[in-house]
């Protein structure tokens, strides 16, 4: 399969899609083809950021209760989703994808933010998780999972400090990291 999928989920008048098969039919049906979910994540709809983010997306975005809903039709129905139940519906996918590639079910999950998210938008993402069938050890942020990925936790004794800078689809984030006999602070 692909390193990365997108976190696209696209509905149809016969069906759901999700990853590459959502994002590659886009442009046939911008406003039932969900991205970003990530930015709404957590947010409430009034925040400054959201209606700012609702300017550019062919998909319509309302208010339940102050939280942004994501309205879609689906299978010929009007159907409105959270943010977190789009991203639920993208974690399936990869939990999918990796049950079939380790060949075993799979029900523990670290999940990864970026850096700036704060508790709402952690704990939003966390109950994504949930949704999506996971047990959710831990969320933790980008940069971190980066440096664990990039085998700084090993090898070393003694205290370093690290620099991580990530340069995400519309942010950059910097940490800096103090690890530790495999220990990371940040």
């Amino acid at each position: 399969g692909n390193r990365t999928t997108p976190s696209y989920v696209a509905f149809t008048d016969t069906e759901r899609l999700i990853g590459d098969a959502a994002k590659n039919q886009v442009a046939l049906n911008p406003s039932n083809t969900v991205f970003d979910a990530k930015r709404l994540i957590g947010r409430k709809f009034d925040e400054p950021v959201v209606q700012a983010d609702m300017k550019h997306w062919p998909f319509k975005v309302i208010s339940d209760g102050g939280k942004p809903k994501i309205r879609v039709e689906y299978k010929g129905e009007d159907k409105a989703f959270y943010p977190e139940e789009i991203s639920s519906m993208v974690l399936v996918k990869m939990k999918e994808i990796a049950e079939a590639y380790l060949g075993q079910k799979v029900s523990n999950a670290v999940i990864t933010v970026p850096a700036y998210f704060n508790d709402s938008q952690r704990q939003a993402t966390k109950d994504a998780g949930v949704i999506a069938g996971l047990n959710v050890l831990r969320i933790i942020n980008e940069p971190t999972a980066a440096a664990i990925a990039y085998g700084l936790d090993k090898g070393k004794s003694g205290e370093s400090n690290v620099l991580i800078f990530d340069l995400g689809g519309g942010t950059f984030d910097v940490s800096i990291l103090t690890i530790e006999d495999g220990i990371f602070e940040v």
